[in-house]
């Protein structure tokens, strides 16, 4: 047996990287390889450790992965729309790197308040980059930047506008990025692919120009895998995905992953409020006031509506 890194996973196969000497060896599943407890569509994500058994000894063969090392946080989604099994986006990570673009193709805010939640229900910190700045046509669109960047720092999150095309701003990102494990992600068509090649010189990984027709982005990576920075750490790049269903959401504790709303909600009337309809609701009272954006208080009640949908147990006090 030997032990190894998952640094890519094309979804069938798989590239280890050994922990003895460094070397990649090509990867599968044998048999019906199933992690007990967890019901996802990928039981082997990239930045899990693994233990392999065989040595392949042309192109054609693969090693064997027989075991997956406990892990200590990871990143998942919902697969899709309709389906209640979970994606890994990748595990073992010490943040996330949402990279998000105002304009061409327009970021939703629901779709950034859904990963946010995301990282806070795992405990994973997050980063917000806002790419393409050099791209911002008018007064308008800069202030509507700054709108942006103000509101995610408020509430506690690190934001880096920045041009991964020019390099302008990249800096800043990069003292956060060294000496950590980071995955990237974001939807298709913000650049991710660009900043990594701007973060490592003479990767050169594919890019795609933006639809003008439709505004939207094409994919361009199509598997996950991680790359190793030049200052230390490691990067880990994801396919781009249009909406970011959550999973494994309980309907009561869906305020706990919006920090304002959580921090405002300790003087509610009812210690188990869901912020809808209670009479003596603080949150809703901020909301009047403008202390909790309308953007982050919509993408909550579709967050909670979500975890209600998929059977979540929901023990909060009826209206009346």
């Amino acid at each position: 047996m030997q032990k190894g890194l998952v640094v890519r996973n094309t979804g069938s196969r798989y590239i280890v990287k050994l922990d003895e000497n460094g070397e990649m060896v090509p990867c599968a599943l044998k048999g019906n390889f199933r992690i007990k407890g967890v019901r996802t569509t990928n039981p082997v994500a990239v930045g899990d450790h693994v233990e392999i058994s065989g040595t392949p000894t042309s192109p054609e063969e693969s090693a064997f992965i027989v075991k997956v090392e406990p892990r200590r946080n990871y990143i998942i989604r919902r697969a899709s729309n309709l389906s209640k099994e979970s994606h890994i986006l990748a595990s073992n990570v010490d943040q996330a790197l949402l990279v998000v673009t105002l304009f061409h193709p327009t970021t939703s805010t629901t779709f950034v308040d859904r990963f946010l939640a995301t990282c806070e229900a795992y405990n994973v910190k997050a980063l917000i980059a806002i790419n393409k700045t050099d791209l911002l046509a008018d007064d308008e669109e800069k202030e509507y930047l700054k709108g942006f960047e103000f509101l995610y720092r408020q509430i506690g999150y690190e934001v880096f506008p920045l041009s991964a095309r020019t390099g302008d701003g990249v800096e800043p990102l990069q003292e956060h990025l060294k000496d950590k494990i980071t995955l990237l992600s974001g939807n298709s068509g913000v650049g991710k692919s660009t900043l990594i090649n701007c973060l490592i010189p003479g990767l050169d990984l594919k890019t795609a120009e933006i639809s003008n027709i439709h505004d939207t982005g094409m994919h361009t990576t199509t598997f996950s895998e991680m790359f190793q920075l030049p200052q230390g750490g490691w990067l880990i790049d994801t396919p781009g995905v249009k909406g970011f269903g959550t999973i494994e959401f309980e309907a009561r504790e869906t305020d706990h992953y919006f920090p304002e709303i959580f921090e405002i909600s300790s003087r509610c009337r009812y210690d188990d409020c869901s912020h809808v309809m209670e009479p003596g609701c603080a949150v809703r009272e901020a909301l009047e006031n403008q202390h909790i954006a309308l953007s982050r208080y919509n993408s909550y009640l579709s967050v909670l509506e979500e975890a209600r949908s998929n059977g979540s147990s929901d023990k909060y006090r009826k209206p009346f």
